[in-house]
């Protein structure tokens, strides 16, 4: 494993999936280094940290700024849209935009995370423990399906969240119920999110001469192509979840992305 890099994602191996979208591990930036902020993006993530051990970051609707000291190791395993509240046994509604301890989450499988990856392990001890515990904590408790097919559903522009019920057959009260266990919120603001994150995986492989104004062009005609209903939506959306215009987002991303998912 190379931990020199500040992040790296890992494609999670086949008894991991369809519930974990990915393993990552990275080193916080220097002091010197601007505040990295996290992204919403409809996942939960479990995530080791040295010097502090294990814990939850739930399901965010804004950004959240990362504070972890300068030179720590970090790694993680990201839970899939659908899958955080059944690999933890507890509603992701109740986790929604905070950072718990794995000690103070209070369900059964989570009582052993302390125990098992305290902060003071060597971080090649901790990622493959912490790869471990993932398979225990899917197997245990496997993804919620409905809620999966939802969000794979409403990451398809222009799939509204008032159709999804319909076509799982379900009713709205249902998935909204299983979207907030599963996911943390409803399927509205799973569509939110989900149409929010293609425009930032637009922004990390777009082309480099993309127009970053901010002012028409490339930004209008994307913010269509995403299921925005005009650069003006997109805009505020980008706002209210990012922290930031689409264009400061964009400055910010290219040509090396400053922001993690």
């Amino acid at each position: 494993m190379d931990w020199s890099l500040a992040y790296q994602e890992l494609a999670p191996p086949a008894a991991l999936r369809p519930s974990v979208s990915c393993l990552w591990v990275g080193v916080a930036p220097s002091a010197d280094n601007a505040a990295t902020v996290v992204l919403p993006d409809a996942c939960v993530d479990l995530i080791w940290e040295q010097g502090r051990g294990v814990y939850v970051a739930g399901p965010d609707t804004g950004p959240v700024p990362a504070v972890i000291p300068p030179g720590t190791v970090v790694a993680g395993v990201r839970f899939a849209p659908g899958a955080g509240g059944p690999a933890l046994r507890m509603p992701m509604s109740a986790l929604l935009n905070q950072r718990v301890d794995a000690s103070d989450l209070g369900s059964r499988p989570a009582a052993g995370l302390a125990r098992r990856l305290p902060g003071s392990l060597p971080p090649d001890v901790a990622f493959r423990v912490l790869a471990e515990v993932a398979g225990a904590l899917v197997a245990g408790g496997p993804a919620d399906a409905l809620a999966a097919h939802a969000a794979r559903l409403l990451s398809r522009p222009p799939v509204q969240a008032e159709a999804v019920a319909g076509h799982l057959g379900v009713s709205e009260r249902q998935l909204r119920r299983r979207c907030q266990a599963s996911v943390g919120y409803g399927p509205a603001t799973l569509r939110r999110v989900l149409r929010f994150r293609r425009f930032v995986s637009w922004a990390d492989a777009g082309p480099a001469e993309a127009d970053l104004s901010g002012s028409g062009g490339d930004l209008a005609r994307v913010a269509f192509e995403l299921g925005y209903a005009d650069q003006a939506h997109l805009t505020r959306e980008c706002v209210r979840l990012a922290g930031v215009t689409p264009a400061a987002l964009l400055a910010a991303r290219r040509p090396r992305p400053a922001l993690l998912p």
